[in-house]
């Protein structure tokens, strides 16, 4: 496998973390602890992200995923996804639903799901400030989902992810990506993994009705985490991970 990974703990079942778009593996440093202490964990960085090479070609994270557990055995995993990651983690189980044991989702979105006018001219802006690695880290950050965390210590951390992924995608040599049809949005009631989606109060309204479609499948629900923006995993990783682990165990 060429992706980069870390792996901690020993538990008899293994969480999967898949991290969200401009971050890596870092971003789960604060509940990488405490999930290792009842479970094996398994962190990797994203292609092109993190310590992972870059793309060759449209890249397939659905494909990749798969890779990961195929490498290390395993025949389910219980998948938890931030952001994108969590976007990767649902068509991952619509793909392979005997793959997956649960799904923990972290202000993610689904293929399909068109982002809000204001939201997809703030990424244009992002890739018009170009090749300004600097510029375009300032940017990204330039979002009412990133408020909270720009209040905290945590801001350094979330400032050196992004600006290390923007700079990593200069290497990249497609940018393009593949997924599976027709897009999970028109799938969702097919989910058959027990599925908990959580969200911040604060994170991006657009994704509001969203979460709400979540909290209404049979076999999902929904957690708003208060006061949280769209990197509740660094600002508020124990009430994340205390939601987490009960879901795990039931």
């Amino acid at each position: 496998m060429d992706l980069h990974y870390e792996m901690h703990g020993t538990g008899d079942e293994t969480i999967v973390l898949l991290h969200g778009g401009g971050a890596d593996l870092r971003t789960w440093q604060f509940m990488v602890p405490r999930l290792a202490a009842s479970y094996r964990v398994i962190a990797f960085d994203g292609r092109g992200a993190g310590q992972s090479p870059a793309p060759v070609e449209p890249a397939n994270y659905i494909e990749d995923l798969k890779m990961v557990l195929d490498h290390f055995g395993l025949e389910k995993a219980l998948l938890v996804g931030h952001s994108i990651g969590g976007q990767i983690a649902v068509d991952f189980a619509l793909t392979y639903p005997e793959r997956v044991s649960k799904l923990a989702l972290i202000a993610c979105s689904v293929t399909g799901f068109r982002n809000a006018p204001d939201i997809e001219e703030r990424f244009q802006r992002v890739l018009a400030a170009a090749p300004d690695v600097e510029k375009m880290t300032e940017l990204s950050l330039d979002l009412p989902s990133y408020d909270v965390v720009k209040a905290t210590p945590q801001l350094e951390l979330v400032y050196e992810m992004i600006r290390h992924n923007t700079g990593r995608w200069f290497e990249w040599k497609s940018s393009e990506s593949v997924w599976p049809q027709p897009p999970a949005i028109e799938r969702l009631d097919e989910l058959a993994a027990p599925t908990l989606f959580m969200i911040g109060t604060l994170d991006r309204d657009d994704l509001f009705p969203l979460a709400e479609r979540f909290g209404q499948l049979p076999n999902a629900r929904l957690v708003w985490i208060e006061d949280a923006d769209h990197m509740l995993t660094l600002t508020h990783p124990d009430e994340v991970t205390d939601t987490i682990l009960p879901f795990l165990e039931e």
